[in-house]
C-alpha cells in the first residue's frame, strides 16, 4: 500500500508561482507512475502532469510551458513547480501514484489507484 501525503498549496495572485509537494511511502523510480491531477469546484478531475517509469514527462495542454513535474528519489518526493498561475488554475490538487512496467503509461483517474488528500490552490 502506498501512501501520498501532498503539501505547498495555498493562495497566490495570477502570475505567481507556487510549488507542491507530494511525499511518498516508497521509492517510485522506476517502477511506478506518477502524476498530479487537480479537480476545481463542479468540475471533474482531470490529469494536469505525469511522468513514465522512463522519466518522460508529460502535460495536459493548459499548463504546457507554466507547469514542472519532477520527482527527488533520494527523498521519496514528487514536485509540482507552477509558474504564472492562472485564476483558471484555482483548483485541489491532488498526487497519484501506481505501479507501472517500463512502456507502460497511466493517464486517466480510474488507471491510478494511490491517492494524496489533496491541496488547495486558489489563484486570485
Amino acid at each position: 500500500h502506498v501512501q501520498l501525503v501532498e503539501s505547498g498549496g495555498g493562495s497566490v495572485q495570477a502570475g505567481g508561482s507556487l510549488r507542491l509537494s507530494c511525499e511518498t511511502s516508497v521509492d517510485t523510480a522506476s517502477t511506478y507512475c506518477v502524476a498530479w491531477f487537480r479537480q476545481a469546484l463542479g468540475k471533474e478531475r482531470e490529469g494536469v502532469a505525469f511522468i513514465d517509469p522512463g522519466g518522460e514527462s508529460t502535460y495536459t495542454d493548459s499548463v504546457k510551458g507554466r507547469f514542472t513535474i519532477s520527482q527527488d528519489n533520494a527523498v521519496n518526493t514528487i514536485y509540482l513547480q507552477m509558474d504564472n498561475l492562472k485564476r483558471e488554475d484555482t483548483a485541489m490538487y491532488y498526487c497519484a501514484a501506481d505501479f507501472c512496467a517500463v512502456g507502460w503509461v497511466r493517464r486517466t483517474v480510474e488507471s491510478y489507484n494511490y491517492w494524496g488528500q489533496g491541496t488547495q490552490v486558489t489563484v486570485s
